[in-house]
């Protein structure tokens, strides 16, 4: 960019911004600092979670670089609402609303202070695809740097994670593991700083952000904690200099169909969170595509999974860095002819030259498309009579892809988890758990506590579970979410009953209820729902668009 197009002169030049600069001189920058191109540096770093304590030696690093680079830093923040910590309870309400929030929040920050450009720190689930909303409605020289996942524990000579703890709660009600013993897992569990530490939500949205060439190739799989995130972080502040320079590229010009799907890609064969199916609409939203589930079900159609990672497989994100991480990645998918190569990054590479810079993978946490541990995608979208608009399912690590029962039907989160807790609820059966979607919520929740409950009572392989709400990136087992349309919007999930029958089928990708069209019409519409208290979900819940959209809060550009 010349002097004349950066946005901060706005802010900085004539006559009439005396009184701005003076403002910035209050804040200790000189005339040269003042002369220079302005970057926001947005941190959702925050003591709500060890997922974004992570943020703040990272963020002063990447200050300092820019600094370096002639480019003069602003640190703000945003809000985190942390999936962790208000799992399971009312508060997990607001996880998905506070995604749109902050978009909202560094769009606004951005254009009002008119800055040039801008680094982006995330770190809990929604704060990924959050901030990656916001670049792209700002169309301005962005970076996006996640802050890293955290070490998975040493426990009793194996490696535990906070699964475990979910899943020994489970244990715990079933009789078959003692308190005492759930209490030493408890305290064991997060060793360090930092995200969730298998493909779960997080490190799903951190590939994607790689994938989408938003960030720096190799920061998905960097643990929080190791001192090269400080390096790292230079580097973000080099890249967004050089964009800045140049003009680009600019988050439209990498987020396009090609690079989404090859985003698809990348999540499905990393087994990754479902959550992606969500975020990657609501992203494509912010530059104006149509990019639906109708769109990622075709992608996921010729997608194998090729790295075993948990929930559903063996190894960790740290396994990943160490295995050779997003370019090794990119070097399976791309010599099985699954991405489009020529889509470009950041880091002035296309798709294809990072991938060619790729080590072999190693057969165990990443494996070649024609050893891939299952040839297809360990991510899948459903559609039937049960979910016109469709539905989406985890598949990878599954021992079983169809299964047929009755409905143990319930009408919110809390009333599943009461029977879940006594037991209530027998093998075959299919858990229905309805009114949690975007609008009927409202907030879509992310149901890991009730799933992680069943799993832990030896039930994970025997009974399935829908929803109109979400699962976590670290649920496993038959857990379907997304279902539309949702039972607010007058779907069929809202109509049925216990003991209707239920067919999925994983391999055809159909959910279906097992009850006539006229019979379903004849049950009328499902009962009304109370009005949230809060003015905030009241809010939402009037802009939020479906589940299959993306659950974004307006209609694109």
């Amino acid at each position: 960019m010349t002097r004349k197009e950066l946005h901060s002169r706005i802010v900085t030049d004539g006559l009439d911004r005396a009184p701005h600069r003076a403002f910035l001189r209050a804040m200790g920058h000189d005339d040269r600092a003042i002369a220079s191109p302005f970057a926001g540096i947005v941190s959702t770093g925050a003591e709500v979670t060890p997922c974004s304590m992570s943020l703040p030696p990272q963020v002063a690093a990447a200050k300092s670089g820019l600094h370096r680079e002639g480019v003069t830093p602003f640190e703000f923040s945003t809000i985190t609402v942390a999936d962790s910590m208000s799992m399971n309870h009312p508060g997990m309400r607001f996880s998905l609303v506070s995604r749109d929030i902050i978009a909202d929040s560094v769009d606004a920050v951005v254009r009002g202070h008119a800055y040039d450009g801008l680094i982006g720190y995330g770190s809990c689930d929604k704060t990924l695809p959050g901030l990656m909303m916001g670049m792209a409605r700002l169309n301005r020289p962005c970076v996006f740097v996640y802050g890293g996942a955290a070490l998975p524990a040493s426990w009793q000579g194996k490696d535990i994670g906070i699964v475990d703890v979910y899943e020994a709660v489970g244990q715990v009600y079933a009789g078959t593991l003692s308190e005492s013993v759930l209490d030493e897992m408890e305290r064991v569990a997060t060793p360090t700083f930092g995200s969730c530490t298998g493909q779960f939500t997080a490190n799903t949205m951190a590939l994607v952000s790689e994938i989408l060439g938003l960030a720096p190739i190799g920061s998905a799989y960097l643990p929080a904690v190791f001192a090269e995130r400080l390096a790292l972080a230079m580097k973000a502040a080099s890249l967004l200099r050089a964009a800045i320079n140049k003009g680009g590229p600019l988050p439209r010009d990498l987020i396009t169909r090609q690079s989404l799907e090859n985003a698809v890609v990348a999540v499905g064969a990393t087994g990754g969170s479902t959550n992606a199916l969500l975020h990657l609409p609501a992203i494509a939203n912010e530059v104006g595509i149509s990019f639906t589930l109708v769109d990622i079900a075709a992608v996921l159609e010729r997608v194998p999974l090729v790295a075993d990672l948990k929930p559903g497989g063996k190894y960790w994100a740290r396994d990943m860095h160490h295995s050779g991480s997003t370019p090794t990645l990119l070097r399976v998918l791309c010599e099985a002819g699954l991405l489009h190569e020529d889509c470009p990054t950041i880091e002035d590479r296309t798709i294809g030259e990072i991938a060619a810079s790729g080590a072999a993978p190693d057969g165990k946490v990443m494996r070649t498309a024609a050893e891939a541990v299952s040839p297809t995608s360990g991510v899948v979208v459903l559609k039937g009579s049960l979910a016109t608009d469709g539905a989406v399912l985890k598949v990878a690590g599954l021992k079983h892809l169809q299964h047929e029962g009755p409905a143990r039907v319930f009408d919110c989160e809390e009333d599943a988890v009461a029977a879940v807790r006594k037991r209530d609820y027998q093998a075959g059966d299919v858990l229905v758990i309805r009114n949690e979607g975007p609008a009927g919520g409202p907030g879509m929740r992310e149901m890991l506590g009730v799933t992680a409950l069943i799993y832990g009572q030896g039930m994970g392989e025997k009974v399935a579970l829908i929803t109109d709400g979400r699962f976590s990136g670290a649920t496993r087992g038959m857990c379907i979410g997304h279902v539309g349309p949702e039972a607010a919007a007058g779907g069929a999930i809202g109509l049925l009953r216990d003991g209707d029958v239920i067919r999925i089928d994983a391999v055809a990708k159909t959910l279906d209820v097992l009850v006539s069209a006229k019979e379903l019409a004849a049950r009328g519409k499902p009962a009304a729902r109370p009005a949230p208290d809060s003015p905030t979900l009241r809010k939402y819940a009037a802009l939020v668009r479906p589940a299959h959209l993306g659950a974004a809060t307006h209609d694109g550009t």
